[in-house]
């Protein structure tokens, strides 16, 4: 977790934006793997991560610009958790930790978002993409399911993207941290792979190695002979010489940022003449790309930059035809 003053500058800096109103945040619940007590591996929803740091299930946050107040609505554990857990901190004691003052059992955000909404005054919310929290804003905010993420504030999705887009040397550390463990997930994918072996005997040792660092998968690990399905998850093909194997892979850092990285390498470590010079061709896009990158420069810019690299590359290889400009 970040310093408590930098979730407190991140919420000042939301509060300036949004001006007025309610801003809702759910976090994430844990998700049931097959019965209630048996759920897969927890992970908080970003945005509440980026404002409030608590990386536990169970917890909802708002903040109400007109009155100045910030809340976590959440449970302390009961004795009965803390067989299981072992000691824990207060709820109290977690929010001081991000420099927030109060908090409030869960039951009372309902009431709390329906006053808001009978005053007159809106209430902000991101989409949600996951089924529970869709149910508990429906609930909180008294509409149908089907129409919570019809009713979500384009004024606070144009905050939060514009807030994030942006990285401190902080949040840069973490997603260089998150690229490490990237490296070691190639490299050692490409001293495993060879002719005779499954792909899932590379993609477990893959994952082991995220294991080993204490993180997780940013998502899961595609290992494949078939590029071509370009989310193929079946590790079940047995390489064979003259393969050419897809890694996309990614790892977190421990306050979730990610790595996302795809390389593509001969299942015998040596490429054909064909297979290198059509990989030259792609590393020529991503250089070509990286260059294009600058302030003021859009995303589409950078896109055809790469795009037009790739077709006058396959039209010197003879896989294409007539004008490189037209064909993009």
């Amino acid at each position: 977790m970040f310093d408590a003053d930098i979730y407190i500058k991140r919420r000042n800096i939301l509060k300036d934006q949004i001006k007025s109103g309610v801003i809702l945040f759910p976090g994430n619940d844990e998700s049931p793997m097959n019965y209630p007590a048996n759920t897969l591996h927890f992970r908080q929803d970003s945005s509440f991560l980026y404002y409030f740091g608590l990386d536990f299930p169970g917890l909802a946050a708002i903040i109400d610009i007109d009155n100045d107040e910030e809340i976590i609505f959440g449970y302390d554990y009961t004795v009965d958790d803390i067989v299981w857990m072992g000691p824990q901190e207060t709820m109290a004691e977690k929010v001081k930790r991000i420099g927030v003052m109060k908090t409030e059992a869960p039951e009372k955000i309902e009431e709390k978002i329906k006053k808001v909404l009978a005053s007159g005054r809106r209430v902000h919310y991101l989409p949600q993409y996951r089924g529970e929290s869709i149910i508990h804003v429906a609930d909180w905010t008294g509409c149908h399911h089907s129409e919570v993420n019809k009713k979500t504030s384009n004024e606070l999705i144009e905050a939060v993207v514009a807030q994030r887009s942006f990285k401190s040397d902080l949040e840069i550390a973490e997603i260089e941290k998150a690229l490490e463990i990237s490296y070691d997930m190639n490299t050692l994918a490409m001293k495993l792979s060879k002719p005779g072996i499954y792909e899932k005997e590379v993609a477990g040792a893959v994952e082991g190695i995220v294991l080993s660092h204490g993180s997780f998968t940013s998502f899961p690990v595609i290992f494949t002979v078939h590029g071509e399905v370009l989310h193929g998850h079946s590790h079940e093909n047995l390489m064979e010489d003259g393969n050419l194997l897809v890694l996309d892979s990614g790892a977190e850092s421990p306050l979730h940022y990610a790595s996302d990285i795809t390389r593509t390498f001969p299942v015998s470590g040596k490429f054909t003449d064909l297979q290198r010079d059509v990989y030259n061709v792609v590393l020529s896009s991503q250089i070509g790309a990286i260059e294009k990158m600058a302030p003021g420069v859009s995303f589409k810019e950078v896109h055809l930059t790469a795009a037009k690299i790739i077709a006058s590359g396959m039209k010197e290889l003879g896989f294409m035809k007539g004008d490189v400009d037209e064909a993009v």
